[in-house]
């Protein structure tokens, strides 16, 4: 089976060994360019590159905080009259009085600010993060090709494209403030009131008095505003460089390998977990199936035993070829 797969890449190889206008004919029918004579070579596809990009997207918009700074009040001592000045009499017949109540104001009438926190809502937006791309698989479809290497059928598959769901917040209604009113405070003192005066010989009674405190209002309340600033989240997407392409490519065949060359490639396999096989020299199906899944881990070209692949593995064969 190795002899079939790899006859056709030799004998090409062969007619291009001819002089330069037979290079030039084998060229324009599809062959590979300036190969040599004793190497093999292979159509492979190359799988389509891409770069990982990353934005900067809101989490959350940019709001305030409100702190509220209560009023500041001040003590004072205040005299009040309790009793006024009178005349007492010294004769038989007093002075008549009277007690009355009298609404002293102690603490005047404020407003008080309370602070009304903002309010957020939450909205989403839907980002690509992948775009959708073609690979070839194994299986029947519309587009089909055959693997020159397994000769296995291969059908064009289309993935899909990939999104994600952002969420973040943002200020519905912005904090703000409410002022309530503090009524005043009063405090009732009570007082004798002269109803009548005493008669025949009148003696002077002195004011009586009374300190008491008052608060008074020496700054009022008043807000300050703290800006909070903008949060945001990094986000990551892949973007396609490159678009997947079959090319020409020097492979290993049994031309150009030796017993020794292909137990190195196997070993290697083995060392990276690709191949679990004898250490025979011989390209089996799986020591093709190791090489395969190799490349399509390091998102290398596929569809032979390319030296690129040797040389990644860190094997040496006798020849080499150029790529074309």
């Amino acid at each position: 089976m190795l002899r079939h797969r790899f006859a056709a890449g030799c004998v090409l190889a062969a007619f291009v060994a001819a002089p330069v206008f037979a290079q030039e004919a084998v060229f324009d029918t599809g062959l590979p360019l300036r190969a040599r004579v004793g190497e093999c070579y292979a159509r492979v596809y190359t799988p389509p590159q891409f770069k990982t990009l990353s934005e900067s997207v809101l989490k959350k918009a940019e709001s305030e905080r409100i702190e509220v700074i209560p009023e500041r009040y001040e003590w004072d001592e205040q005299t009040v009259m309790v009793k006024p000045a009178s005349e007492r009499i010294v004769e038989v017949v007093p002075a008549q009085y009277r007690w009355e109540e009298q609404q002293l104001l102690v603490k005047p009438a404020a407003e008080k600010l309370e602070q009304v926190p903002a309010t957020y809502k939450t909205t989403s937006e839907r980002q690509l993060v992948k775009p959708a791309s073609q690979q070839w698989k194994r299986g029947h479809g519309l587009v089909e090709k055959v693997d020159n290497l397994t000769g296995d059928i291969m059908c064009l598959v289309e993935s899909p494209a990939e999104y994600r769901e952002v969420t973040h917040s943002e200020v519905d209604q912005p904090a703000t403030t409410r002022r309530s009113e503090i009524p005043a405070e009063y405090q009732t003192v009570r007082r004798q009131v002269l109803v009548k005066e005493a008669e025949v010989r009148k003696e002077e009674v002195p004011a009586q008095y009374q300190n008491i405190k008052v608060r008074r209002l020496v700054e009022p309340a008043r807000e300050n505003r703290i800006a909070i600033p903008a949060e945001y989240q990094i986000l990551t997407r892949q973007e396609k460089i490159a678009d997947g392409h079959m090319e020409w490519r020097g492979v290993l065949c049994e031309t150009n390998a030796t017993p020794d060359t292909v137990r190195a490639l196997q070993q290697a396999l083995k060392s990276a977990g690709y191949y679990s096989g004898p250490l025979d020299g011989r390209i089996g199906s799986g020591t093709a199936d190791g090489v395969r899944r190799y490349q399509a881990s390091q998102g290398m070209a596929q569809g032979g035993i390319t030296l690129e692949t040797l040389e990644r593995l860190g094997v040496h064969s006798a020849g080499r070829a150029s790529d074309s």
